[in-house]
């Protein structure tokens, strides 16, 4: 059986902890602050990028990973000993980072690279690449790990909801009469993963009721059946997720040490500081 790598970008949510913990590569998103550019997870953090955002009072733009940052990731991979990389990205849906991928790819013909559009964002991404990295460690075929990243992704659920949304106007994707309004009426909208995007699915008013909306719908999701692993977003908010987890596992019985995953830059700038949620995989 080929060594195979696994290599995603940080758009998974994937702590670089657990990253290695699994051999995973990281290629991170970039982040434009005007003429400037950070890569996250090296040089721009959630904490770094949302006091920059609060001190200048306007967000940045994101852009995917560039063929050669792909480029590079599988080299070392190669370099390492892999004869074989699964490479799973950011859904096509919300980014060029697949397309990236697949640029770097041609580039390197005589490897043996597989590109995967997860149509996911998150820790349903990051869960996705650890199960195709567990796979891959038990020596695995490439089409074994593929099917193993697919089927935990099947199986993880995700949501997460908003403190504020000065920063979706901000944005400019509501209007700030709207989120006048939402503010004055404290609206903190819940987000999930739809055909590829992060979409917000509800507007909850209040903090309370939006924690426990999502605490029902993780509950429906889980129908009864084991939860195998869990992960804690957020977005500068790490105590507030481990408050939510509390909540969480009072209502769903849970694992008692979730990876705690910050949303990672490239996704924040979407969302805002304050997000709280999980991701949880559930049993067959």
């Amino acid at each position: 059986m080929p060594t195979i790598a696994i290599v995603t970008d940080t758009d998974s949510s994937l702590p670089p902890d657990l990253a290695e913990q699994h051999g995973i590569l990281l290629v991170p998103i970039t982040i434009n602050f005007g003429d400037e550019s950070f890569q996250t997870g090296i040089d721009i953090d959630d904490a770094a990028l949302f006091a920059r955002v609060d001190r200048e009072g306007q967000l940045p733009s994101t852009a995917a990973p560039t063929p050669g940052a792909f480029a590079k990731a599988f080299t070392d991979a190669m370099e390492r000993g892999a004869d074989a990389i699964v490479c799973l990205c950011v859904s096509s849906e919300i980014s060029a980072t697949y397309t990236a991928a697949l640029t770097a790819r041609d580039l390197m013909p005589d490897c043996n690279i597989t590109i995967i559009d997860s149509q996911t964002v998150s820790m349903t991404q990051g869960f996705m690449a650890i199960a195709a990295a567990e796979a891959a460690a038990r020596s695995a075929s490439v089409e074994e790990v593929i099917d193993a990243a697919h089927e935990i992704g099947q199986r993880t659920v995700l949501y997460g909801a908003l403190s504020t949304v000065k920063y979706v106007a901000m944005s400019g994707r509501i209007g700030h009469l709207a989120a006048g309004m939402a503010t004055l009426l404290n609206i903190r909208p819940i987000l999930a993963p739809r055909a590829g995007r992060l979409e917000m699915i509800e507007k909850v008013r209040t903090r309370k009721r939006s924690w426990e909306r999502m605490v029902e719908l993780l509950r429906r999701d889980v129908s009864g059946r084991p939860v195998e692993r869990a992960a804690l977003l957020h977005v500068n908010a790490e105590e507030d997720a481990r408050e939510f987890y509390g909540l969480l596992c009072g209502s769903i019985d849970c694992p008692p040490d979730p990876s705690i995953s910050p949303i990672s830059a490239g996704l924040s700038v979407h969302t805002g500081a304050g997000l709280v949620g999980a991701a949880l995989v559930v049993g067959r």
